[in-house]
């Protein structure tokens, strides 16, 4: 996890540019319940085995434990969700290997509803858990695995990045009634270390895949496995982060490319030449948008940037960093947005008459239609949390939610409609422990539709949020008699928590959220069913 800073205090005028929005405008505060009573999973007995420490609190149907220490990746097939590929390393030792695993999680067999009494006893309980064995073992990296990836739209190739700089790709040949089959196809060491990768989701560029690296470079590949001689080959590079490039995010057609650094930097790439044949691209001609906080101070985040995500309609994204710092920044509109999507672009936001927000004086609806509007432009400055950015996600349109998990444990939920007014802050979601990760469910159902968040952290419990219902006239912090926080809906445990060694590092889940599989600090991959 990344260390944070204090953050500087940057005022503006008022009629200026954006404002702070403090703790005392949020909606809902939510403090930590008592979360039921339950202990923590950690040991004074050092000679407690993996199976006993299983046996303590599994919520999981299923578990993988081959790994011999953390377990840093984890990614999803984009068509069978059943196959999960894991990576970390081959030991703890400061030049083990790294090493991987493609999981078929279909033999997980469902947890059948039982009585209380039944579920009361963990022994029981932990009696449905299953064993699940390695379809395949990725390899041939010198350092741990700390990024994989599967292509899009059809996952034919999976992307296993680095510590040892390599990039090493493999086919993945899938066919009715026989195993998924996995060939090495080729490897490329562009840097020293590879610290993510992402597919590109545009349809008109299949297999193409962007990675950020640790001396601040990013490069998007394309993979042709037609090319023996070069199936990994290079559509760019990009050399403007000074430091480590710690994030990255696709636009949602997969036109733009949107990168964070430890410099505080935010560079948006025009990847595939979208923007420069509309005239949209900055000086630079490799960028639509370009915000450095030596250059910028109300871009300013002292400690530096890690987190960042494009909003579903492409008008806008969020960075997040140290001293929980979000900026949000206008981008231009490459491709326009399905009818129903066509929101306003947001506003900076603004202060009215005894400091209330007012209404802009101006129309959006002509800025909306072109292109250029607001791009660059940052739109609002929020800081309800008090320590690092590590995850920010949008919810699926049409809800209008932005969502951040910070190293203070907490979850802060944003309308975007509203001029990202606080919605909800769920302070203590994961017991005071860092969150790693946030995430929509992405094909919810009903009225949960857009609603349902599902979040990880060190404390080595998965969570999963209802966000409907935050009012101004709900301002209730806990449920009565000690209860979790309202919008708790489930929890899942198994792995272990605090501390070296425990935690959830990451997580992936179905579309429909029916399962989430989980990446453990412990060397544990667990399958949890809702």
């Amino acid at each position: 996890m990344s260390s944070s800073k204090p953050l500087q205090d940057h005022h503006e005028d008022e009629d200026s540019g954006p404002e702070m929005i403090d703790e005392d405008e949020v909606e809902e505060i939510l403090e930590e319940g008592d979360q039921d009573g339950d202990v923590a999973m950690d040991s004074d007995d050092e000679d407690m085995n993996d199976a006993e420490e299983l046996l303590l609190h599994n919520d999981s149907i299923a578990y993988f434990d081959l790994h011999k220490d953390s377990v840093f990746a984890i990614a999803q097939h984009p068509v069978y969700p059943n196959l999960i590929a894991t990576g970390g390393s081959e030991g703890d030792a400061d030049d083990a290997p790294g090493k991987g695993y493609v999981i078929d999680t279909s033999a997980a067999a469902s947890r059948p509803v039982l009585p209380p009494s039944f579920n009361s006893d963990p022994s029981a309980a932990t009696q449905q858990t299953t064993e699940l064995k390695p379809l395949f073992e990725i390899d041939g990296h010198t350092d741990s695995i700390n990024a994989l990836a599967f292509t899009l739209p059809r996952g034919d190739f999976l992307v296993s990045g680095g510590m040892d700089g390599r990039l090493r790709v493999y086919a993945v040949g899938i066919s009715p009634n026989t195993p998924p089959q996995f060939k090495f196809l080729g490897e490329s060491q562009e840097t020293e270390e590879v610290n993510w990768v992402l597919p590109c989701p545009s349809p008109a560029h299949p297999n193409t895949i962007a990675l950020g690296a640790s001396d601040g470079s990013v490069w998007v590949f394309t993979i042709d496995p037609s090319d023996a001689s070069n199936p990994i080959q290079i559509v760019q590079s990009y050399f403007l982060h000074t430091m480590p490039c710690t994030a990255g995010a696709w636009s949602p057609d997969g036109l733009l490319l949107a990168t964070v650094s430890e410099d505080s930097s935010l560079h948006v790439f025009d990847v595939f030449g979208e923007a420069a044949a509309k005239n949209l691209v900055t000086d630079n001609g490799q960028t639509v948008v370009s915000l450095h906080g030596e250059t910028d101070q109300r871009f300013f985040v002292e400690g530096g940037l890690y987190s960042v995500a494009i909003a579903p309609s492409g008008a806008f994204c969020a960075v997040g960093g140290a001293g929980g710092a979000i900026r949000v920044i206008g981008l231009p509109r490459l491709s326009s947005p399905p009818q129903q999507k066509q929101a306003s672009r947001p506003v900076p936001v603004q202060r009215g008459p005894a400091g209330r927000r007012a209404a802009p004086s101006h129309s959006s609806s002509s800025a909306s239609q072109d292109p250029s509007a607001g791009a660059g432009q940052i739109l609002a400055a929020l800081n309800v949390q008090s320590d690092s950015i590590e995850t920010l996600t949008f919810a699926p349109a049409p809800q209008t939610l932005l969502v951040a998990g910070s190293v203070d444990g907490s979850i802060a939920v944003f309308d975007t409609a509203r001029s990202f007014a606080v919605r909800k802050h769920i302070k203590n979601a994961h017991e005071g422990e860092s969150i790693v990760k946030v995430d929509f469910v992405r094909s919810a159902t009903g009225l949960a539709a857009g609603w349902l968040l599902t979040s990880c952290g060190l404390d080595g419990i998965v969570r999963r949020w209802d966000l409907r219902g935050a009012t101004a006239s709900q301002q209730a912090v806990a449920a009565p008699g000690g209860a979790a926080p309202t919008g708790l809906v489930k929890e899942w445990k198994g792995h272990r928590g605090g501390g070296e060694g425990g935690g959830v590092l990451g997580f992936v889940q179905d579309p429909t959220g029916e399962r989430v599989y989980t990446a453990g600090d412990d060397g544990v991959v667990l399958v949890f069913e809702a």
